[in-house]
């Protein structure tokens, strides 16, 4: 009887990917599996093998070369064997694929379940600006799961001991043979009699009836250091869930999130702020007192200050989270126009206008002669 056409076989075209070959051998092979074809298990089994045939040559991309030159003619008595010399299951995936497809990762042999590190934890901590800005030490209550302090995480009352699991002899698995196409196939799987953990609890410590671990909220210390911004975060090691089987406990990962202020925001290090002052001060000249982290200081304020002039505090801005020092605080100068002017003040307003010449000052004169020359008018 002829072979068909491998291509064929696994329902693929000729310039077909190895990606496309892969999927449709995984799809096939679950489809014709005798496992899952118990009402004609030798049919089943005889497709079963000629879609890993056609897999197995298609799947190497030297053999795949071969076939799509001499056809079966390349490989028919090479090596021996019943399937045209590709050597059993020794290609580019073969076994392994459909061993891990019907089988999964459980390997051939079992092994005791070791210890496991317990969950790690998430705290969302709200802070102030300043306390961002200079740190702080707090302590928050963290609901986590313990190791119970009365059996010690054993599970077992006080006085008694945990046996070993008799089914499976304290590994936590049990192994069980499947037969299949290729032979007897031996898996593992979680022991249900005592439920992975190898051992089983006869006497169930009361406190925490026999699971080992109890729920509870714990007070932990945080400290946060200077620098921090919202986004920030910080470890905190062996703070969060206990571990199994006498593993560690997970981490505690704190994140920071900083509350706006009234008076100041932040660019990294730096800090922002805006201050009003009036129309005489930016003419004239002065020295005001402007807030800070650190309290009021002096500030100078040069003669003829515009609106929206940015003068720097130096050192007055955040500390460096990783470094010395600290950032600036950068003062943004807001001229006020008077309002609710007396008769008095419209006066000499007025007059300083008219020594300024028609109440135009040469910034303006400039402004409207671009604007003159814009339109043409």
């Amino acid at each position: 009887m002829s072979k068909r056409d491998y291509y064929e076989v696994l329902g693929v075209a000729r310039t077909a990917s190895d990606d496309e070959i892969k999927k449709a051998f995984r799809k096939l092979a679950r489809k014709y599996h005798p496992d899952v074809n118990r009402d004609n298990p030798k049919e089943a089994e005889e497709k079963f093998k000629e879609i890993n045939e056609a897999y197995e040559i298609l799947s190497s991309g030297e053999r795949r070369a071969q076939y799509d030159q001499f056809g079966h003619a390349a490989f028919d008595g090479s090596q021996g064997g019943g399937a045209g010399g590709f050597g059993g299951f020794g290609g580019a995936g073969g076994f392994s694929d459909i061993f891990d497809m019907f089988f999964g990762q459980s390997g051939f042999g079992g092994r005791q379940a070791g210890p496991e590190k317990g969950s790690d934890l998430r705290y969302d901590l709200e802070i102030t600006f300043e306390q961002a800005a200079f740190g702080l030490e707090t302590e928050v209550q963290i609901p986590r799961t313990e190791d119970c302090s009365t059996c010690h995480g054993t599970g077992a009352a006080p006085g008694s001991h945990p046996e070993t699991c008799p089914q499976c002899k304290g590994t936590g698995q049990i192994q069980y043979a499947q037969n299949t196409p290729f032979g007897r196939m031996v898996n593992v799987k979680a022991c249900d009699r005592c439920n992975g953990e190898g051992k089983i609890v006869h006497t169930p410590c009361k406190e925490c009836n026999g699971r080992g671990k109890v729920r509870t909220r714990r007070k932990i210390k945080i400290k946060i250091p200077a620098g921090v911004d919202s986004g920030s975060r910080l470890r905190v090691a062996h703070e969060g869930e206990a571990g199994a089987r006498g593993g560690p406990p997970g981490d505690l990962y704190v994140y920071i999130f900083v509350k706006p202020h009234k008076l100041f925001t932040r660019e990294g290090s730096e800090v922002i702020c805006e201050v009003p002052i009036s129309f005489v001060q930016a003419t004239l000249g002065d020295e005001i007192e402007v807030p800070t982290l650190d309290g009021k200081v002096k500030l100078k304020i040069p003669e003829g200050t515009q609106s929206g002039t940015i003068l720097r505090l130096k050192d007055k801005g955040i500390p460096y989270l990783r470094g010395q020092g600290r950032g600036d605080q950068h003062v943004k100068v807001k001229v006020l126009t008077p309002q609710k002017l007396t008769e008095r003040q419209r006066e000499l307003l007025s007059e300083f206008a008219k020594a300024c010449g028609e109440n135009v000052n040469p910034e303006q004169k400039t402004f409207f002669k671009k604007v003159k020359d814009a339109f043409g008018v």
